[in-house]
């Protein structure tokens, strides 16, 4: 595998600085570019950054790269990367829009944003779940006029915590899903020092989460055809999403009913023997074993299992009959890395196994 230049658009903001802790390292991807904001612009990036917010210090690749300005400076990023990441913090059609001149400037983007999820030819891919769903990129060049400038997103970070358990569980036909999603603040880009509101509390609203909550996983079990994603048709999903005192790792609570309900074994054994593409191509940042069971009734638990295979596995616990739907049971994900920036760090791996980034 080659190495590709990769630029972090938003590198200055949590999901950006968890981009740069990742590709310090990594095997397919070098650091060539960070660009933010024209207030951060000009400076290197270890005085561009007001506060880091990783537990790990700051990668030393990165810290004496000069910030650019994302909007100003497209014509330096598209000499000196293969693609970018892009994390930006603006106004949702403001991210459209720059987006699609990164894709028309014939720089590919890997998008941890949400302007585009429902664009009808881009992707949004969980790696394990829909890696078909790239196919769609060639009709997105067709109506961009591009060779190789493309967009491709990652879901909504809570997505995780419940998409990939039903996702194996759909062949015994899934037809309602009712799911509270209890979110971690760094979710929300805050620590607790940067959100005291949250402490001792809980929040009851997360603005735009439900409808994503109810309406991406649609998209994600969709259908490439016509030149676009058709989403599905069912199940019907309902969403309550809160914000909890919690740093990082978001916690579900699912409730599922079924048109054949199968045994408690067969679900656990469907979770069990799960894996995707990148579990086939043992793709860097892959779990081993992408789902896992905890047999405890206190587990999983933020605090103590957000980080299981490096925070890129997803937990499921407390599988158990119900009285009204079928089965319910609790999921985890931590947010910024299965979520956020791993999620889509993971997906450009796979684009760039496909060939997508030549």
């Amino acid at each position: 595998m080659k190495q590709y230049r990769v630029g972090i658009v938003g590198a200055t903001g949590m999901v950006g600085q968890r981009f740069v802790t990742l590709l310090a390292d990594h095997p397919y991807f070098k650091i060539t570019c960070l660009a933010a904001s024209a207030r951060s612009a000009g400076k290197p990036y270890k005085e561009a950054v007001r506060k880091w917010l990783m537990t790990s210090p700051m990668p030393e690749c990165a810290a004496d790269l000069t910030v650019l300005d994302a909007e100003a400076d497209i014509d330096k990023l598209a000499s000196s990367v293969d693609f970018v990441f892009c994390a930006v913090n603006m106004k949702k059609d403001e991210i459209r829009a720059l987006e699609e001149t990164y894709a028309k400037r014939e720089i590919p983007v890997v998008s941890n944003n949400s302007a585009h999820r429902f664009t009808p030819d881009v992707p949004m891919v969980i790696p394990e779940i829909n890696a078909s769903h790239l196919a769609v990129i060639e009709c997105q060049k067709r109506r961009l006029g591009t060779k190789r400038g493309f967009i491709a997103v990652k879901s909504n970070c809570s997505l995780q915590s419940y998409v990939p358990l039903l996702h194996p569980l759909r062949k015994f036909g899934i037809e309602s899903v009712a799911v509270t999603t209890y979110q971690a603040i760094s979710g929300a880009g805050k620590t607790f020092e940067t959100m005291p509101e949250i402490v001792d509390n809980v929040i009851p609203y997360i603005g735009g989460e439900e409808e994503k909550s109810e309406k991406e996983p649609l998209k994600i079990w969709g259908e490439v055809a016509e030149g676009k994603i058709i989403p599905a048709s069912e199940p019907v999903i309902t969403a309550q999403c809160l914000r909890v005192p919690v740093s990082d790792g978001h916690t579900a609570a699912v409730f599922v009913k079924f048109s054949r309900k199968p045994s408690k074994e067969e679900i656990l054994r469907a979770w069990e023997e799960f894996s995707g593409e990148p579990q086939r191509l043992a793709l860097p940042s892959a779990p081993k074993q992408f789902i896992h069971y905890f047999e405890e009734d206190n587990r999983p638990q933020a605090k103590l299992d957000r980080m299981v295979e490096n925070g890129m596995a997803v937990c499921a616990g407390r599988l158990r009959e119900d009285a009204l739907f079928d089965y319910r049971f609790i999921g985890l994900s931590h947010n910024t890395l299965r979520g956020a920036a791993g999620g889509a760090v993971l997906l450009a791996e796979l684009l760039a196994e496909k060939g997508y980034f030549n």
